[in-house]
């Protein structure tokens, strides 16, 4: 099958969080909000997919690396879908995947302060029908108006002591051999007040936005991410994969001298920075299953990232994939990721699910494919799951720690408290 025709025009800047709030009401619309940093240089905004799979993942079909999903392709794979070839069969709570194939779509260039407007199709006239949809979206943006909090409660599935067990036990497990680091989740639910929509949280996130800040809606279930955790990235051109994994972790201060104190407390700890090197050995050892013998390389080691509610510290690890490999090798590779699962990864998902139920989209991946077979994947973390019933959407949010040989239970429960602060106050305003 020949690759698409596609038709760009660069046209202003426009804000693509007032654009997205255009066409919320539209089949399938989909935001992908960065901050604008240094990893979130590119916003893509669009809805009305032309092709959409939710559910299993089948043995006879790759749709990731097929000409007719190659371009214009978002997708979703649930953790319960990776973990299940350690665990065994799970309920499933979530679709294993969704992908969706997106004619038309709008590129916000943060750095240059322009929009791309895409347009895609098997024909010149099909792609510049698809640019003339773009062009409508983008004349349609409306200036948000912050809602009011669309939840009243925010409810924890399990007690606090609960979570402080699984800690200990899993910290007797470490020191009986059985592993070296698990991450280790709470959660959290509820419902939505009537007339509320998924996309209020998104908009209500706009203030604390993340490298892969995102909102995606198909059918009868959505997703609100804040993610700042990259998975992989994939450059064709260069064949070069890099992955980012986020372990430590402190909470920010309102004090300005309390928050740097705590930062340097993050970057010089052992037992964070620890905690952090097992993922990067794992990752490594995942990236070489595709990569060219002896390029696997670590870029970067232990820097601290800042964002609203917490201080992290990320590491970085690049190589460079072996001829023939693309996108579904590379998540097949590597899928889930190594900083949610633990070391050694088949037997921390072991762990995880004596002390878990499934955990859905949470903690599974989001990723983009571009026309060029550039992929982006983020680590679903910071993400809230949304599924309607009727008129009513429940929604379902957790938050995890990584437990190594020293962890303290309190001290990882506080943690989690951190991790999901901001979409608490999304959620519920407080």
């Amino acid at each position: 099958m020949n690759a698409p025709v596609v038709e760009t025009r660069t046209r202003p800047w426009r804000d693509p969080l007032a654009v997205a709030n255009g066409l919320r009401h539209l089949d399938g619309p989909l935001a992908l909000i960065s901050d604008g940093g240094a990893l979130g240089r590119w916003s893509f905004v669009s809805a009305e997919p032309d092709r959409v799979h939710v559910g299993p993942v089948r043995a006879d079909m790759d749709p990731i690396g097929s000409q007719a999903f190659r371009a214009g392709v978002i997708g979703l794979i649930a953790y319960d879908a990776g973990a299940r070839a350690a665990t065994g069969p799970r309920a499933a709570i979530w679709p294993d995947l969704m992908l969706a194939r997106y004619p038309a779509m709008l590129a916000f260039d943060h750095r240059d302060r322009t929009v791309s407007v895409i347009g895609r199709g098997e024909n010149p006239a099909a792609a510049r029908a698809a640019a003339a949809s773009a062009e409508v979206w983008l004349a349609a943006a409306r200036d948000p108006e912050p809602p009011a909090a669309p939840a009243e409660r925010f409810e924890a599935e399990a007690a606090p002591g609960a979570y402080v067990d699984a800690v200990a036990d899993v910290v007797d497990r470490i020191a009986a051999g059985e592993l070296f680091q698990a991450n280790i989740a709470r959660a959290w639910s509820g419902a939505l007040v009537p007339g509320a929509d998924p996309f209020d949280v998104m908009l209500r996130l706009s203030g604390r936005a993340a490298a892969y800040g995102a909102f995606w809606r198909l059918g009868d279930v959505a997703i609100v991410s804040n993610s700042p955790e990259l998975f992989l990235t994939f450059d064709p051109g260069c064949r070069r994969i890099e992955t980012r994994p986020i372990k430590g972790t402190r909470r920010r201060d309102s004090d300005p001298a309390r928050d740097a104190a705590l930062a340097g407390e993050l970057e010089i700890s052992a037992k964070d920075r620890a905690e952090n090197l097992m993922i990067v050995d794992l990752m490594r050892n995942d990236l070489a299953r595709v990569a060219e013998p002896g390029s696997v390389t670590v870029d970067r080691l232990f820097e601290i990232e800042s964002h609203p509610t917490v201080h992290h510290l990320v590491s970085t690890v690049s190589a460079r994939a072996r001829q023939g490999v693309g996108p579904a090798g590379l998540l097949a590779a590597a899928f889930p990721p190594g900083s949610i699962t633990g070391a050694p990864k088949h037997q921390a998902m072991k762990v995880i699910a004596g002390h878990e139920p499934p955990r859905g989209p949470w903690c599974g991946t989001l990723f983009h494919i571009e026309d060029d077979g550039r992929m982006t994947a983020s680590v679903l973390i910071r993400t809230a799951s949304f599924r309607r019933t009727g008129d009513s959407w429940r929604f379902r949010a957790l938050a995890g720690a990584g437990i190594v040989a020293d962890s303290e239970p309190e001290a990882e429960l506080a943690e989690t408290d951190a991790k999901i602060l901001a979409l608490r106050e999304a959620l519920t305003g407080s």
